[in-house]
């Protein structure tokens, strides 16, 4: 177990990569998006406003994912670290990262919620559906989507240190083409009413748990192929 606390704390050497470049990139857009919601609220726009910037540090927690195998990897195995414990270690940074991203989610949301779109009837962390079920499953939601992108993103690295670029590049083709003929086919059954009565009855809270069952499957995949790639 301490083999494993210390690659906790050799990931969070540099602790840009897990702290301070997301907080950074969610605080520049919040910035912005509040600076839009002021000029849309000067020019008579009074209605609830909402923008999608607090997805871009989720999407940066891809590239975290990404090097905290391609960066880190190489060094952990030239330090005798195994590969279950560095698989755990990282995993349990991400966690905690994840769990910080998720707390300033709700936290301002419940500010957002209490002062009104901060005076400017504008939302940034707060999104009614996923209030719906209060501060705790806003929270396990916001955790989930940051902890599903980043094992996204280390399930590729894995890849890619086992297989190489083209490796990487074919699966993400085979993965896009999975998904529109998921598309054709819910569209030559005329299904897209039932698909999205069924992503609406699931509410928050629900699909935060099938998002953590398809973490958990990408994690068990990415520890399959860790286990034979290449520092």
């Amino acid at each position: 177990m301490s083999r494993t606390v210390n690659v906790v704390r050799m990931q969070l050497i540099n602790r840009q990569t897990y702290i301070w470049v997301p907080l950074l990139v969610l605080g520049g857009a919040f910035l912005l998006t509040l600076a839009i919601y002021a000029m849309l609220e000067s020019a008579g726009v009074t209605g609830e406003k909402y923008g999608g910037g607090a997805q871009a540090p989720l999407w940066y927690f891809c590239v975290v994912g990404v090097q905290s195998l391609t960066l880190s990897f190489p060094f952990s195995q030239a330090m005798s670290v195994t590969r279950r414990e560095f698989y755990i270690g990282t995993l349990l940074t991400a966690a905690a990262s994840s769990l910080v991203l998720a707390s300033v989610y709700v936290v301002g949301g419940a500010i957002e919620n209490a002062t009104g779109g901060w005076g400017l009837n504008g939302y940034f962390f707060y999104l009614p559906w996923v209030w719906e079920g209060g501060p705790a499953v806003a929270l396990v939601f916001w955790f989930t989507a940051a902890m599903l992108v980043f094992v996204s993103g280390f399930w590729a690295a894995t890849i890619y240190k086992r297989a190489g670029t083209i490796a990487v590049t074919l699966v993400l083709v085979g993965l896009g083409a999975l998904l529109v003929l998921w598309m054709y086919l819910v569209g030559r059954m005329d299904a897209w009413a039932e698909v999205f009565t069924w992503f609406a009855t699931q509410g928050a809270l629900g699909l935060a748990l099938w998002g953590l069952l398809l973490g958990a499957v990408l994690a068990g995949v990415s520890y399959l192929t860790l286990r034979r790639a290449v520092p």
